[in-house]
C-alpha cells in the first residue's frame, strides 16, 4: 500500500461499526480538523469518513485530569513539569463512514463491512478529497444522521474542508449550496445557516 505509506498517518481504529469508527490519535491534541476527510483498510476496502467529533481524555476510564497549572507560568509548563502526562492523556476523533472504495471503483454509501481494529487511518490529501467530492451524494449520509453534533455545523465544517482541495474554492461551494438546496428542500432555515457558515 505504497499510496497510504506516503499520506498522514492520524492514527488507529480502536472501534468500528458499520457506520463509523472511532481512531485513537498517535500524538495528543494533534486529530484531524472536524470535517477532515479520512480513511482506513478492511481488506481490499478503502473505507471513507467525516470527522464529526474529538476528544481528549484519561486513558484511565473514570478517572478525570486534574488541574495541575496553578503555580505554572504557562500552559506548556504544566507538560514540561509533568512529561508523564503525555503518557496518560489520549485524543480521539470519531468518523462518520460516507463512502467507500473497492476494485477501484468509488462508491458513496456504505460498505458491506465496519472498518478492522487496529486499521491505520489516514488523512486523506488533496488530490483524493477532489475525486471523492466530484460527487455530492455523501451529503445525504450527513444530512440523514444523527450524531452528537450539531448537523449543520458538521456539514459546513465538512465542505469548508473540501474547498481547499480546489483552486476555485468559491465554486465548489457554491455547487455544493445547490445540491443542498435540493436536498434540504422545504428546509431554508437550515440551509440558510449551512451556506452562512461556508462562506470565508
Amino acid at each position: 500500500m505504497e499510496e497510504s505509506m506516503q499520506m498522514q498517518r492520524v492514527g488507529e481504529v480502536i472501534e468500528a461499526s458499520t457506520t463509523e469508527f472511532v481512531a485513537q490519535c498517535y500524538e495528543l491534541y494533534q486529530s484531524p480538523p472536524l470535517g477532515s476527510l479520512v480513511k482506513t483498510r478492511d481488506l481490499l476496502v478503502e473505507l471513507y469518513g467525516i470527522v464529526y467529533n474529538t476528544t481528549t481524555t484519561s486513558l484511565e476510564p473514570g478517572r478525570r485530569p486534574i488541574a495541575r497549572g496553578k503555580d505554572e507560568a504557562s500552559e506548556e509548563e504544566i507538560y514540561r513539569s509533568s512529561p508523564q502526562l503525555l503518557e496518560l492523556l489520549r485524543s480521539e476523533s470519531s468518523a462518520l463512514v460516507v463512502g467507500h472504495n473497492q476494485g477501484d471503483k468509488l462508491h458513496h454509501y456504505l460498505p458491506p463491512k465496519p472498518a478492522r481494529i487496529h486499521g491505520f487511518v489516514y488523512l486523506c490529501p488533496s488530490e483524493e478529497v477532489k475525486e471523492f467530492s466530484q460527487s455530492f451524494n455523501f451529503l445525504t449520509i450527513l444530512i440523514n444522521t444523527h450524531l452528537p453534533v450539531s448537523q449543520d455545523e458538521l456539514i459546513a465544517a465538512c465542505l469548508r474542508q473540501m474547498s481547499q482541495a480546489y483552486e476555485d474554492r468559491y465554486a465548489f461551494l457554491v455547487a455544493a449550496g445547490k445540491e443542498l438546496a435540493v436536498l434540504l428542500g422545504g428546509e431554508f432555515n437550515q440551509l440558510k445557516a449551512i451556506l452562512e457558515r461556508i462562506r470565508q
